[in-house]
Protein backbone atom coordinates (compact mmCIF):
# COMPACT_ATOMS: atom_id res chain seq x y z
CA UNK A 1 0.00 0.00 0.00
CA UNK A 2 3.03 2.44 1.04
CA UNK A 3 4.61 1.71 -2.32
CA UNK A 4 1.47 2.15 -4.53
CA UNK A 5 0.97 5.40 -2.48
CA UNK A 6 4.43 6.74 -3.24
CA UNK A 7 4.36 5.74 -6.98
CA UNK A 8 0.95 7.55 -7.10
CA UNK A 9 2.28 10.61 -5.77
CA UNK A 10 5.87 10.69 -7.59
CA UNK A 11 3.49 10.29 -10.59
CA UNK A 12 1.17 13.08 -9.53
CA UNK A 13 4.00 15.54 -9.07
CA UNK A 14 5.59 14.41 -12.86
CA UNK A 15 2.28 14.93 -14.11
CA UNK A 16 2.13 18.65 -12.54
CA UNK A 17 5.85 19.86 -13.53
CA UNK A 18 4.98 18.53 -17.23
CA UNK A 19 1.79 20.63 -16.86
CA UNK A 20 3.48 24.08 -15.90
CA UNK A 21 6.10 23.58 -18.18
CA UNK A 22 3.47 23.14 -20.95
CA UNK A 23 1.20 25.96 -19.97
CA UNK A 24 4.79 28.32 -19.62
CA UNK A 25 5.48 27.42 -22.88
CA UNK A 26 2.35 28.05 -24.36
CA UNK A 27 1.75 31.28 -22.58
CA UNK A 28 4.81 32.51 -23.35
CA UNK A 29 4.59 34.94 -26.68
CA UNK A 30 7.90 35.64 -26.62
CA UNK A 31 10.67 34.66 -29.46
CA UNK A 32 14.25 35.09 -29.92
CA UNK A 33 13.12 37.20 -33.64
CA UNK A 34 11.23 40.15 -33.47
CA UNK A 35 10.70 43.51 -35.46
CA UNK A 36 10.78 46.77 -33.98
CA UNK A 37 10.27 50.58 -34.16
CA UNK A 38 9.83 53.53 -32.06
CA UNK A 39 6.81 55.71 -31.32
CA UNK A 40 7.59 59.15 -29.60
CA UNK A 41 4.11 60.63 -30.25
CA UNK A 42 1.06 60.04 -31.38
CA UNK A 43 2.11 62.16 -35.12
CA UNK A 44 3.95 58.67 -36.20
CA UNK A 45 0.96 56.51 -34.71
CA UNK A 46 -0.80 56.31 -38.38
CA UNK A 47 2.49 55.41 -39.41
CA UNK A 48 3.44 52.70 -36.96
CA UNK A 49 -0.20 50.83 -37.84
CA UNK A 50 0.38 50.64 -41.95
CA UNK A 51 3.44 49.69 -41.31
CA UNK A 52 2.69 46.79 -39.01
CA UNK A 53 -0.14 45.75 -41.47
CA UNK A 54 2.18 45.65 -43.95
CA UNK A 55 4.36 42.80 -42.23
CA UNK A 56 1.70 40.83 -41.41
CA UNK A 57 0.44 41.16 -45.47
CA UNK A 58 3.56 39.78 -46.59
CA UNK A 59 3.11 36.74 -44.27
CA UNK A 60 5.43 37.61 -41.21
CA UNK A 61 4.46 35.91 -37.96
CA UNK A 62 7.25 37.50 -36.14
CA UNK A 63 6.59 38.99 -33.35
CA UNK A 64 6.58 43.10 -33.71
CA UNK A 65 7.92 45.53 -30.76
CA UNK A 66 7.00 49.30 -30.87
CA UNK A 67 8.97 51.56 -28.22
CA UNK A 68 7.33 54.17 -27.24
CA UNK A 69 7.71 57.23 -25.05
CA UNK A 70 6.04 59.09 -22.21
CA UNK A 71 4.64 61.38 -25.19
CA UNK A 72 2.14 58.47 -26.73
CA UNK A 73 -1.39 58.50 -25.57
CA UNK A 74 -3.25 55.56 -23.67
CA UNK A 75 -5.26 55.67 -26.82
CA UNK A 76 -2.33 55.09 -28.95
CA UNK A 77 -1.29 52.08 -27.11
CA UNK A 78 -4.35 50.36 -26.43
CA UNK A 79 -4.99 50.67 -30.31
CA UNK A 80 -1.08 49.11 -31.04
CA UNK A 81 -1.76 46.54 -29.00
CA UNK A 82 -5.26 45.50 -30.74
CA UNK A 83 -3.20 45.45 -33.76
CA UNK A 84 -1.27 43.23 -32.74
CA UNK A 85 2.17 45.16 -31.62
CA UNK A 86 3.41 44.35 -28.41
CA UNK A 87 4.03 47.98 -26.83
CA UNK A 88 6.98 48.57 -24.01
CA UNK A 89 7.57 51.87 -22.50
CA UNK A 90 10.66 53.04 -22.41
CA UNK A 91 12.43 56.83 -21.44
CA UNK A 92 14.13 59.06 -23.93
CA UNK A 93 18.07 59.27 -24.17
CA UNK A 94 18.93 62.85 -24.14
CA UNK A 95 20.85 64.35 -27.29
CA UNK A 96 24.38 65.15 -26.19
CA UNK A 97 24.81 67.68 -29.20
CA UNK A 98 24.31 71.14 -28.26
CA UNK A 99 24.05 72.12 -32.29
CA UNK A 100 21.11 70.05 -33.31
CA UNK A 101 17.66 70.54 -34.94
CA UNK A 102 14.84 71.02 -32.44
CA UNK A 103 13.20 68.17 -33.60
CA UNK A 104 16.08 65.49 -32.95
CA UNK A 105 15.75 65.84 -28.79
CA UNK A 106 15.12 62.46 -27.88
CA UNK A 107 16.36 60.78 -30.87
CA UNK A 108 19.12 58.43 -29.79
CA UNK A 109 16.67 57.09 -27.69
CA UNK A 110 16.90 54.41 -30.92
CA UNK A 111 20.29 53.21 -29.98
CA UNK A 112 18.03 51.02 -27.16
CA UNK A 113 17.39 48.83 -29.67
CA UNK A 114 20.79 47.58 -29.20
CA UNK A 115 19.73 46.46 -25.43
CA UNK A 116 16.60 44.64 -26.37
CA UNK A 117 18.52 41.60 -24.87
CA UNK A 118 15.53 39.68 -24.74
CA UNK A 119 15.45 38.96 -28.26
CA UNK A 120 18.55 37.12 -30.39
CA UNK A 121 17.70 39.10 -33.45
CA UNK A 122 15.77 42.28 -34.17
CA UNK A 123 15.06 44.03 -37.43
CA UNK A 124 14.64 47.89 -36.95
CA UNK A 125 12.42 49.87 -39.06
CA UNK A 126 11.39 53.82 -38.67
CA UNK A 127 7.59 54.54 -38.53
CA UNK A 128 7.43 56.00 -42.15
CA UNK A 129 8.92 52.62 -44.09
CA UNK A 130 6.78 50.19 -45.32
CA UNK A 131 7.55 46.67 -46.07
CA UNK A 132 6.35 45.25 -49.69
CA UNK A 133 7.54 41.82 -49.60
CA UNK A 134 8.29 39.74 -47.09
CA UNK A 135 11.71 40.62 -45.35
CA UNK A 136 11.96 37.72 -42.44
CA UNK A 137 15.84 36.87 -44.27
CA UNK A 138 17.14 39.70 -42.64
CA UNK A 139 17.07 37.75 -39.39
CA UNK A 140 20.16 35.88 -41.38
CA UNK A 141 21.68 38.40 -40.73
CA UNK A 142 25.04 38.16 -38.16
CA UNK A 143 25.93 41.24 -35.91
CA UNK A 144 25.07 44.13 -37.34
CA UNK A 145 23.37 44.92 -41.09
CA UNK A 146 22.32 49.05 -42.50
CA UNK A 147 22.00 50.34 -45.83
CA UNK A 148 24.65 52.54 -47.19
CA UNK A 149 23.82 55.57 -49.02
CA UNK A 150 23.78 59.41 -49.43
CA UNK A 151 27.74 59.99 -49.78
CA UNK A 152 29.05 56.71 -48.17
CA UNK A 153 26.65 57.45 -44.97
CA UNK A 154 24.83 54.41 -43.28
CA UNK A 155 21.08 54.65 -42.90
CA UNK A 156 19.50 54.33 -39.47
CA UNK A 157 15.72 53.95 -40.89
CA UNK A 158 16.10 50.08 -41.86
CA UNK A 159 18.70 48.20 -39.55
CA UNK A 160 19.42 44.69 -38.45
CA UNK A 161 20.64 44.36 -34.88
CA UNK A 162 22.17 41.27 -32.67
CA UNK A 163 21.42 43.19 -29.10
CA UNK A 164 23.97 42.66 -26.92
CA UNK A 165 24.15 44.95 -23.42
CA UNK A 166 27.91 44.91 -23.34
CA UNK A 167 27.63 46.90 -27.06
CA UNK A 168 24.90 48.94 -25.89
CA UNK A 169 27.19 49.96 -22.24
CA UNK A 170 29.89 51.02 -24.92
CA UNK A 171 28.04 52.95 -26.89
CA UNK A 172 26.29 55.06 -23.85
CA UNK A 173 29.85 55.47 -22.67
CA UNK A 174 31.01 56.90 -26.11
CA UNK A 175 28.01 58.75 -26.84
CA UNK A 176 29.49 62.06 -25.38
CA UNK A 177 32.80 62.23 -27.10
CA UNK A 178 31.58 60.78 -30.60
CA UNK A 179 31.18 62.86 -33.24
CA UNK A 180 27.47 62.85 -35.14
CA UNK A 181 27.35 64.13 -38.72
CA UNK A 182 23.53 65.07 -38.31
CA UNK A 183 23.40 66.00 -34.66
CA UNK A 184 21.39 63.08 -34.46
CA UNK A 185 21.28 58.84 -34.49
CA UNK A 186 22.64 58.59 -37.73
CA UNK A 187 25.30 60.53 -37.45
CA UNK A 188 26.23 58.76 -34.10
CA UNK A 189 26.20 55.29 -35.67
CA UNK A 190 28.44 56.16 -38.49
CA UNK A 191 31.12 57.30 -36.30
CA UNK A 192 30.89 54.51 -34.21
CA UNK A 193 30.52 51.91 -37.13
CA UNK A 194 33.46 54.07 -38.93
CA UNK A 195 34.23 50.79 -41.23
CA UNK A 196 31.22 50.44 -42.58
CA UNK A 197 31.32 51.67 -46.09
CA UNK A 198 33.47 48.95 -46.39
CA UNK A 199 31.56 46.09 -44.89
CA UNK A 200 30.59 43.19 -47.51
CA UNK A 201 27.19 43.14 -49.41
CA UNK A 202 24.59 41.17 -47.06
CA UNK A 203 23.69 37.78 -48.95
CA UNK A 204 20.78 36.24 -47.59
CA UNK A 205 20.74 33.07 -49.79
CA UNK A 206 24.02 31.44 -48.39
CA UNK A 207 23.63 27.96 -47.48
CA UNK A 208 24.11 27.17 -43.56
CA UNK A 209 27.22 24.96 -44.62
CA UNK A 210 28.81 28.58 -46.50
CA UNK A 211 27.86 30.67 -43.88
CA UNK A 212 29.73 28.40 -41.39
CA UNK A 213 32.82 28.42 -43.93
CA UNK A 214 33.03 31.92 -43.17
CA UNK A 215 34.05 34.22 -40.27
CA UNK A 216 31.47 36.23 -38.54
CA UNK A 217 31.54 39.50 -39.80
CA UNK A 218 30.76 42.53 -37.61
CA UNK A 219 29.11 44.53 -40.13
CA UNK A 220 26.82 44.08 -42.93
CA UNK A 221 25.65 46.45 -45.84
CA UNK A 222 22.04 46.16 -46.74
CA UNK A 223 20.60 45.67 -50.47
CA UNK A 224 19.05 49.09 -51.58
CA UNK A 225 16.03 46.76 -52.02
CA UNK A 226 15.49 46.87 -47.98
CA UNK A 227 15.65 50.70 -47.66
CA UNK A 228 14.25 52.01 -50.86
CA UNK A 229 14.37 56.05 -50.85
CA UNK A 230 11.73 57.52 -52.14
CA UNK A 231 14.06 61.03 -52.33
CA UNK A 232 16.11 59.04 -55.03
CA UNK A 233 12.81 57.85 -56.87
CA UNK A 234 11.77 61.43 -57.29
CA UNK A 235 15.03 62.60 -58.72
CA UNK A 236 14.54 59.81 -61.55
CA UNK A 237 11.00 58.96 -61.51
CA UNK A 238 11.88 55.37 -61.31
CA UNK A 239 13.67 53.41 -58.76
CA UNK A 240 17.37 52.64 -58.66
CA UNK A 241 16.55 49.12 -58.48
CA UNK A 242 14.32 46.29 -60.23
CA UNK A 243 10.73 47.77 -58.72
CA UNK A 244 9.40 43.97 -58.81
CA UNK A 245 11.90 42.67 -56.32
CA UNK A 246 11.64 45.55 -53.86
CA UNK A 247 11.69 44.65 -50.11
CA UNK A 248 10.91 48.19 -48.34
CA UNK A 249 10.14 51.44 -48.94
CA UNK A 250 11.13 54.62 -46.75
CA UNK A 251 9.89 57.71 -47.13
CA UNK A 252 12.52 59.93 -46.20
CA UNK A 253 10.88 63.18 -47.21
CA UNK A 254 10.43 65.24 -44.21
CA UNK A 255 7.40 67.39 -44.87
CA UNK A 256 6.18 64.76 -47.28
CA UNK A 257 5.25 61.93 -45.12
CA UNK A 258 2.74 59.33 -46.35
CA UNK A 259 0.03 60.16 -43.85
CA UNK A 260 -0.03 63.49 -44.44
CA UNK A 261 -3.24 63.71 -47.37
CA UNK A 262 -1.07 65.88 -49.59
CA UNK A 263 1.86 64.11 -50.08
CA UNK A 264 -0.34 61.71 -52.10
CA UNK A 265 -1.14 64.25 -54.79
CA UNK A 266 2.70 65.10 -55.53
CA UNK A 267 4.20 61.43 -54.92
CA UNK A 268 3.56 58.16 -56.81
CA UNK A 269 5.17 55.95 -54.46
CA UNK A 270 2.53 56.76 -51.49
CA UNK A 271 -0.14 55.14 -53.40
CA UNK A 272 1.26 51.61 -51.96
CA UNK A 273 1.29 53.22 -48.80
CA UNK A 274 -2.60 54.44 -48.86
CA UNK A 275 -3.43 51.09 -50.63
CA UNK A 276 -2.24 49.38 -46.87
CA UNK A 277 -3.63 52.07 -44.86
CA UNK A 278 -7.36 51.32 -46.38
CA UNK A 279 -7.12 47.32 -45.45
CA UNK A 280 -6.36 49.01 -41.79
CA UNK A 281 -8.97 46.58 -39.72
CA UNK A 282 -11.35 48.54 -37.37
CA UNK A 283 -9.42 47.56 -34.47
CA UNK A 284 -11.15 49.85 -31.69
CA UNK A 285 -14.45 51.46 -32.87
CA UNK A 286 -13.90 53.60 -35.99
CA UNK A 287 -10.41 52.72 -36.95
CA UNK A 288 -10.89 50.67 -40.02
CA UNK A 289 -8.98 52.07 -42.51
CA UNK A 290 -6.64 54.04 -40.44
CA UNK A 291 -9.47 56.05 -39.52
CA UNK A 292 -9.32 58.30 -36.56
CA UNK A 293 -12.53 58.77 -34.54
CA UNK A 294 -11.76 62.43 -33.25
CA UNK A 295 -11.11 63.70 -36.97
CA UNK A 296 -14.46 61.74 -38.33
CA UNK A 297 -16.49 64.12 -36.48
CA UNK A 298 -14.38 66.91 -37.30
CA UNK A 299 -14.48 66.30 -41.16
CA UNK A 300 -17.90 66.32 -40.64
CA UNK A 301 -18.56 69.72 -39.31
CA UNK A 302 -15.45 71.23 -41.48
CA UNK A 303 -17.90 69.75 -44.58
CA UNK A 304 -21.21 71.94 -42.76
CA UNK A 305 -19.85 74.46 -41.21
CA UNK A 306 -19.21 76.37 -45.23
CA UNK A 307 -22.63 75.59 -46.36
CA UNK A 308 -23.74 78.40 -43.61
CA UNK A 309 -22.44 81.80 -44.55
CA UNK A 310 -23.59 80.11 -48.61
CA UNK A 311 -27.32 79.77 -47.06
CA UNK A 312 -27.21 83.30 -45.66
CA UNK A 313 -26.30 84.62 -48.53
CA UNK A 314 -29.16 82.84 -50.93
CA UNK A 315 -31.66 83.47 -47.96
CA UNK A 316 -30.76 87.27 -48.30
CA UNK A 317 -30.57 86.89 -52.32
CA UNK A 318 -33.90 86.06 -52.08
CA UNK A 319 -35.57 88.59 -49.66
CA UNK A 320 -33.87 91.20 -52.33
CA UNK A 321 -35.07 89.87 -54.96
CA UNK A 322 -38.88 88.46 -54.31
CA UNK A 323 -41.14 90.03 -56.56
CA UNK A 324 -38.85 91.77 -58.31
CA UNK A 325 -39.27 91.17 -62.17
CA UNK A 326 -35.98 89.46 -62.71
CA UNK A 327 -36.96 86.75 -60.60
CA UNK A 328 -39.70 85.93 -62.76
CA UNK A 329 -37.63 85.43 -65.53
CA UNK A 330 -36.65 82.50 -66.48
CA UNK A 331 -32.87 80.82 -66.67
CA UNK A 332 -32.82 80.77 -70.15
CA UNK A 333 -33.68 84.52 -71.13
CA UNK A 334 -30.59 85.50 -68.88
CA UNK A 335 -28.26 82.75 -70.65
CA UNK A 336 -29.63 84.61 -73.79
CA UNK A 337 -29.01 87.93 -72.71
CA UNK A 338 -25.61 87.16 -71.24
CA UNK A 339 -25.00 85.57 -74.78
CA UNK A 340 -25.93 88.71 -77.07
CA UNK A 341 -24.09 91.32 -74.15
CA UNK A 342 -21.22 89.33 -75.19
CA UNK A 343 -21.46 89.22 -78.57
CA UNK A 344 -22.34 92.76 -78.67
CA UNK A 345 -19.75 94.41 -76.07
CA UNK A 346 -17.05 91.69 -75.71
CA UNK A 347 -15.21 90.81 -72.72
CA UNK A 348 -17.01 91.53 -69.16
CA UNK A 349 -15.70 95.30 -68.28
CA UNK A 350 -18.83 97.04 -66.05
CA UNK A 351 -21.06 94.68 -67.59
CA UNK A 352 -24.18 95.64 -64.68
CA UNK A 353 -24.03 99.68 -66.18
CA UNK A 354 -25.65 100.42 -68.91
CA UNK A 355 -24.11 102.63 -71.57
CA UNK A 356 -26.73 105.57 -70.74
CA UNK A 357 -26.11 105.20 -67.02
CA UNK A 358 -22.47 105.42 -67.35
CA UNK A 359 -22.82 108.63 -69.87
CA UNK A 360 -25.10 109.70 -66.63
CA UNK A 361 -22.53 108.81 -64.33
CA UNK A 362 -19.32 110.56 -66.31
CA UNK A 363 -21.47 113.79 -66.99
CA UNK A 364 -21.88 113.62 -63.29
CA UNK A 365 -18.51 112.78 -61.96
CA UNK A 366 -16.97 115.45 -64.30
CA UNK A 367 -19.83 117.96 -63.05
CA UNK A 368 -18.80 117.31 -59.86
CA UNK A 369 -14.84 116.81 -60.50
CA UNK A 370 -14.64 113.60 -59.04
CA UNK A 371 -13.24 110.44 -61.09
CA UNK A 372 -12.29 106.79 -60.43
CA UNK A 373 -9.11 106.38 -57.82
CA UNK A 374 -5.57 105.80 -60.22
CA UNK A 375 -4.77 103.59 -57.14
CA UNK A 376 -7.88 101.38 -56.88
CA UNK A 377 -7.13 98.81 -59.61
CA UNK A 378 -3.20 97.89 -57.80
CA UNK A 379 -5.01 98.10 -53.70
CA UNK A 380 -7.95 95.46 -55.31
CA UNK A 381 -4.95 93.50 -57.00
CA UNK A 382 -3.21 93.28 -53.67
CA UNK A 383 -6.22 92.77 -51.48
CA UNK A 384 -7.11 89.92 -53.91
CA UNK A 385 -3.58 88.16 -53.60
CA UNK A 386 -3.31 88.44 -49.72
CA UNK A 387 -7.10 87.22 -49.19
CA UNK A 388 -6.05 84.35 -51.27
CA UNK A 389 -2.83 83.57 -49.15
CA UNK A 390 -5.32 84.24 -45.66
CA UNK A 391 -7.94 82.05 -47.03
CA UNK A 392 -5.16 78.92 -48.51
CA UNK A 393 -3.44 79.31 -44.98
CA UNK A 394 -6.70 79.44 -42.68
CA UNK A 395 -7.47 76.25 -44.75
CA UNK A 396 -4.31 74.34 -44.36
CA UNK A 397 -4.63 75.19 -40.21
CA UNK A 398 -7.90 73.69 -40.35
CA UNK A 399 -7.97 70.40 -42.02
CA UNK A 400 -6.56 67.58 -39.98
CA UNK A 401 -3.50 66.43 -41.85
CA UNK A 402 -4.04 62.30 -41.90
CA UNK A 403 -7.38 62.30 -43.61
CA UNK A 404 -8.03 60.39 -47.10
CA UNK A 405 -6.35 62.35 -50.09
CA UNK A 406 -9.66 62.98 -51.40
CA UNK A 407 -11.31 64.26 -47.95
CA UNK A 408 -8.19 66.76 -47.39
CA UNK A 409 -8.32 68.02 -50.99
CA UNK A 410 -12.12 68.85 -50.78
CA UNK A 411 -11.96 70.19 -47.83
CA UNK A 412 -8.89 72.43 -49.17
CA UNK A 413 -11.20 73.90 -51.76
CA UNK A 414 -14.26 74.38 -49.76
CA UNK A 415 -12.72 76.50 -47.32
CA UNK A 416 -10.08 78.29 -49.07
CA UNK A 417 -13.04 79.35 -51.68
CA UNK A 418 -15.59 79.97 -48.76
CA UNK A 419 -13.03 82.29 -46.88
CA UNK A 420 -11.86 83.62 -50.32
CA UNK A 421 -14.94 84.70 -51.22
CA UNK A 422 -16.03 86.32 -47.79
CA UNK A 423 -12.71 88.33 -47.16
CA UNK A 424 -12.81 90.06 -51.16
CA UNK A 425 -16.26 89.84 -51.49
CA UNK A 426 -16.26 92.08 -48.12
CA UNK A 427 -13.52 94.18 -49.94
CA UNK A 428 -16.06 94.96 -52.50
CA UNK A 429 -18.64 95.73 -50.66
CA UNK A 430 -16.48 98.49 -49.07
CA UNK A 431 -15.77 99.50 -52.89
CA UNK A 432 -19.18 99.34 -53.85
CA UNK A 433 -20.50 101.86 -50.30
CA UNK A 434 -17.47 104.06 -50.96
CA UNK A 435 -18.48 104.49 -54.51
CA UNK A 436 -22.07 105.60 -53.05
CA UNK A 437 -20.76 107.86 -50.88
CA UNK A 438 -18.69 109.74 -53.11
CA UNK A 439 -22.09 110.06 -55.32
CA UNK A 440 -24.28 111.12 -52.64
CA UNK A 441 -21.78 113.92 -52.31
CA UNK A 442 -22.08 114.44 -56.20
CA UNK A 443 -25.63 114.54 -56.62
CA UNK A 444 -25.83 117.00 -53.53
CA UNK A 445 -24.82 119.67 -56.30
CA UNK A 446 -27.17 118.87 -58.94
CA UNK A 447 -31.09 119.60 -58.84
CA UNK A 448 -32.48 117.83 -61.60
CA UNK A 449 -32.10 114.48 -63.69
CA UNK A 450 -30.32 114.18 -66.45
CA UNK A 451 -33.09 112.46 -68.72
CA UNK A 452 -35.55 110.42 -69.30
CA UNK A 453 -33.08 108.03 -71.39
CA UNK A 454 -31.04 107.72 -68.22
CA UNK A 455 -34.13 106.67 -66.50
CA UNK A 456 -34.89 103.94 -68.46
CA UNK A 457 -31.48 102.45 -68.29
CA UNK A 458 -30.84 103.16 -64.87
CA UNK A 459 -34.05 100.85 -64.41
CA UNK A 460 -31.93 98.21 -66.51
CA UNK A 461 -29.77 98.64 -64.40
CA UNK A 462 -31.89 97.94 -61.16
CA UNK A 463 -33.10 94.77 -62.65
CA UNK A 464 -29.50 93.40 -63.56
CA UNK A 465 -28.06 94.23 -59.90
CA UNK A 466 -29.63 91.15 -58.43
CA UNK A 467 -28.18 89.05 -61.38
CA UNK A 468 -24.29 89.80 -61.27
CA UNK A 469 -23.21 88.06 -64.18
CA UNK A 470 -19.88 89.70 -64.11
CA UNK A 471 -19.36 88.63 -60.75
CA UNK A 472 -20.40 84.82 -61.44
CA UNK A 473 -18.24 85.09 -64.18
CA UNK A 474 -15.09 86.12 -62.51
CA UNK A 475 -16.08 84.06 -59.56
CA UNK A 476 -17.02 80.90 -61.59
CA UNK A 477 -13.71 81.49 -63.13
CA UNK A 478 -11.35 81.41 -60.60
CA UNK A 479 -12.45 78.17 -59.03
CA UNK A 480 -12.54 76.59 -62.15
CA UNK A 481 -8.37 77.61 -62.60
CA UNK A 482 -8.03 77.35 -58.72
CA UNK A 483 -9.41 73.39 -59.18
CA UNK A 484 -7.81 73.22 -62.84
CA UNK A 485 -3.81 74.33 -61.67
CA UNK A 486 -3.51 71.10 -59.42
CA UNK A 487 -4.97 68.98 -61.88
CA UNK A 488 -2.83 69.35 -64.66
CA UNK A 489 -0.28 66.70 -63.99
CA UNK A 490 -3.29 63.80 -63.79
CA UNK A 491 -4.49 65.05 -66.39
CA UNK A 492 -1.63 64.61 -68.39
CA UNK A 493 -0.42 61.87 -66.71
CA UNK A 494 2.63 63.09 -64.96
CA UNK A 495 4.34 61.13 -61.57
CA UNK A 496 7.87 63.02 -61.29
CA UNK A 497 7.75 65.59 -58.45
CA UNK A 498 9.56 68.05 -60.38
CA UNK A 499 7.51 68.29 -63.53
CA UNK A 500 4.41 68.01 -61.76
CA UNK A 501 5.56 71.04 -59.32
CA UNK A 502 6.48 73.04 -62.56
CA UNK A 503 3.09 72.21 -64.49
CA UNK A 504 1.12 73.18 -60.96
CA UNK A 505 3.46 76.62 -60.96
CA UNK A 506 2.57 77.33 -64.65
CA UNK A 507 -1.32 76.74 -63.69
CA UNK A 508 -0.62 78.50 -60.95
CA UNK A 509 0.62 81.82 -63.19
CA UNK A 510 -1.99 81.64 -65.29
CA UNK A 511 -4.48 81.54 -62.23
CA UNK A 512 -2.54 84.47 -61.04
CA UNK A 513 -2.83 86.31 -64.61
CA UNK A 514 -6.62 85.93 -64.25
CA UNK A 515 -7.28 86.95 -60.52
CA UNK A 516 -5.16 90.41 -61.25
CA UNK A 517 -7.38 91.07 -64.39
CA UNK A 518 -10.60 90.19 -62.01
CA UNK A 519 -9.81 91.98 -59.40
CA UNK A 520 -9.23 95.09 -60.61
CA UNK A 521 -12.15 95.25 -62.96
CA UNK A 522 -14.51 93.41 -60.34
CA UNK A 523 -13.47 97.08 -57.95
CA UNK A 524 -13.68 99.39 -60.60
CA UNK A 525 -17.58 97.72 -61.72
CA UNK A 526 -18.23 97.82 -57.89
CA UNK A 527 -17.04 101.97 -57.30
CA UNK A 528 -19.25 102.24 -60.52
CA UNK A 529 -22.10 100.74 -59.35
CA UNK A 530 -22.05 102.64 -56.22
CA UNK A 531 -21.83 105.54 -57.90
CA UNK A 532 -24.76 104.61 -60.20
CA UNK A 533 -26.67 104.85 -56.59
CA UNK A 534 -26.64 109.11 -57.11
CA UNK A 535 -30.14 109.38 -58.52
CA UNK A 536 -31.88 107.29 -55.52
CA UNK A 537 -30.43 110.09 -53.26
CA UNK A 538 -31.50 113.02 -55.35
CA UNK A 539 -34.85 111.52 -55.47
CA UNK A 540 -35.38 110.77 -52.30
CA UNK A 541 -34.60 114.45 -51.49
CA UNK A 542 -36.84 115.92 -54.09
CA UNK A 543 -39.80 113.75 -52.79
Amino acid sequence: MKANSTTTWLLCLIICVICVQFEGCVGSKRTDEAYVTLLYGDEFLLGVRVLGKSIRNTGSNKEMVVLVSDGVSDYAKNLLRADGWIVEKISLLANPNRVRPKRFWGVYTKLKIFNMTDYKKVVYLDADTIVVKNIDDLFKCRKFCANLKHSERLNSGVMVVEPSETVFNDMMSKIKTTASYTGGDQGFLNSYYSGFPNAHIFEPNLTPKELNSRPIPEMERLSTLYNADVGLYMLANKWMVDENELRVIHYTLGPLKPWDWWTSWLLKPVDVWQDVREQLEESLPGTGGGQNPKDNSLVKFLFLIPLCPLLFCCYQSFLKNQGSSFCRSSLFDHIRHLYYRIKSSGPFAYTSISASTTNSIHQLLNGAKYKIPAYLGCISVCVCFMAAVVSLGVALLIVPRQVMPWTGLLLIYEWTFTIFFLLFGGYLHLIYQWGKIVASRAASSLSRPESSDYDSGKRHQRQMSSCDVATWYYGLGMALLAIGAPSLPCLFGITALFPRLGLMVAGGIILASFMTYASEHLAIRSFLKGLGEWDIARNRSLC
